[in-house]
């Protein structure tokens, strides 16, 4: 059970127990849909129509964007800014979880509330993800930037990225986009674990019977649901913030086709809508909801699989104990 339940066993578990099952669940994710997500972030920054009507911009859609980063870039190109993603990823999902499971333990323990439902879920998960985005924002900024550069590198190394940017944009450049990111993620992260809770708790309803057997199922296809809904309502904001993640990078950029420099999320907000119209604040909204289903889904199961894990082999590790 995602969250602080006073009814399981895995209650128990250890705040490093928790952030180890989080880390992995992270690392796992990351590994599966970096190319989605290498997509996703072309298709968002790119300043012309994705369907060809008006001027014709370099992607065209998600077959056409990966038979193109393939001749282009090789295989190697879907995988990115996949160390700072990595990094990101781990150390997000350990103090996402162990944040969540906090909170929700306090909420249980200081108020009447019932840290299990939704509504308790949605707040915490919005604080707990807060927490970790302002713990991995540099990471998040590194990697939209890898993700987002061509052929040929601006940045051959994580740490020349480091530098460079250091050096030529300062301290604050490893947090921009962070307004907008915060902006988002309460409601994204809330709805994800709030989502998850009730897409379970109507899982649980239908097929009341056997329900162990199928825990690891409605893991899977409960989180994909929770991802998909959440990304939907919240997606303009996550446009917004990887536009202003690449300001200062724009040399890079040329090769893809039209570049802009934004004076903040209000200024990125009306020239998008001004420029690219209604639809412009959704693009690459397919390859995000694909990528938010798997993501979201393989999250919450590796999560709940790893933390399982560690339980076993607490409790066999108890018996053993016992039998000495």
């Amino acid at each position: 059970m995602v969250g602080f339940d006073p009814d399981s066993e895995e209650r128990h578990l250890s705040t490093v127990e928790v952030a180890t099952a989080g880390s992995l669940s992270g690392l796992v994710t990351r590994a599966a849909i970096s190319p989605l997500d290498v997509i996703k972030i072309r298709f968002q920054l790119q300043i012309e129509d994705l369907n060809g009507n008006g001027k014709l911009g370099k992607y065209r859609g998600i077959l056409q964007a990966v038979r193109l980063i393939l001749k282009e870039e090789g295989l190697a190109g879907f995988w990115k800014g996949h160390i700072p993603a990595q990094l990101l990823s781990v150390c997000y999902g350990a103090v996402q979880f162990v944040s969540f499971e906090a909170l929700t333990k306090t909420i249980h323990t200081s108020t009447s509330l019932d840290a299990r439902a939704p509504s308790v879920h949605f707040l915490c998960g919005g604080l707990a993800a807060c927490s970790a985005t302002l713990a991995v924002q540099p990471l998040d900024t590194l990697r939209t930037r890898f993700a987002a550069q061509g052929e040929p590198k601006v940045y051959k190394t994580l740490r020349c990225a480091v530098v460079t940017m250091y050096r030529t944009e300062g301290i604050f450049t490893f947090y921009r986009g962070l307004f907008p990111t915060l902006l988002a993620v309460f409601p994204y992260a809330g709805l994800q674990f709030s989502s998850y809770n009730l897409l379970q708790r109507i899982w649980s309803w239908l097929f009341h019977s056997n329900q162990d057997k199928r825990d690891n199922l409605k893991s899977l296809l409960c989180g994909s649901g929770a991802g998909v809904l959440s990304k939907t309502l919240t997606y303009p904001l996550d446009l917004f913030k990887k536009r202003l993640q690449v300001g200062g990078f724009e040399q890079a950029r040329a090769a893809f086709g039209e570049v802009r420099t934004y004076q903040g999320l209000v200024d990125c907000a009306c020239r998008i809508q001004r420029e690219e119209g209604f639809k412009g604040l959704f693009k690459g909204l397919s390859p995000s909801l694909v990528k938010a289903a798997v993501s979201t889904g393989l999250t919450f199961f590796c999560y709940e699989i790893f933390c399982h894990m560690f339980w076993s082999m607490k409790k066999s590790k108890h018996r053993q104990k016992r039998h000495i």
